[in-house]
């Protein structure tokens, strides 16, 4: 493994609920509760599925281009041209698709008893 892909792979394992296995077109495949939440080929590109309204924000902020084979679907593609500046923007949008996938449930836990409930006291 590279070291570009093993910074981003151990960033990405220590979210709650993130799994990784193998990819069906090579690379590896991450996941949360078993939804894909994108795959990155080797060091060199990372594909991630959206909604489209986000995926046309992500390419045209520039954050992203359109998938490399299937450009009008709600995938966007990272090209990782420049190493270990562009780690920080492959887990940023992963982290982009966390967000979105996460069970409301798990963003209660994270942020704690609510003021005033008791029950946590």
């Amino acid at each position: 493994m590279s070291i570009i892909l093993e910074k981003i792979n151990k960033e990405i394992l220590r979210w709650p609920y993130v799994t990784a296995k193998q990819h069906r077109f090579g690379g590896i495949e991450f996941l949360l509760n078993k939804r894909e939440m994108g795959h990155i080929h080797g060091d060199r590109l990372a594909d991630l599925p959206f909604p489209k309204k986000t995926r046309d924000e992500l390419v045209n902020s520039g954050r992203a281009s359109p998938h490399h084979v299937m450009p009008q679907s709600g995938w966007v593609s990272y090209w990782i041209e420049k190493g270990d500046e562009d780690v920080a923007t492959v887990i940023g949008l992963f982290r982009l698709r966390y967000e979105q996938l996460k069970p409301k449930s798990l963003t209660k836990q994270e942020e704690g008893p609510e003021q005033g409930d008791s029950s946590f006291r």
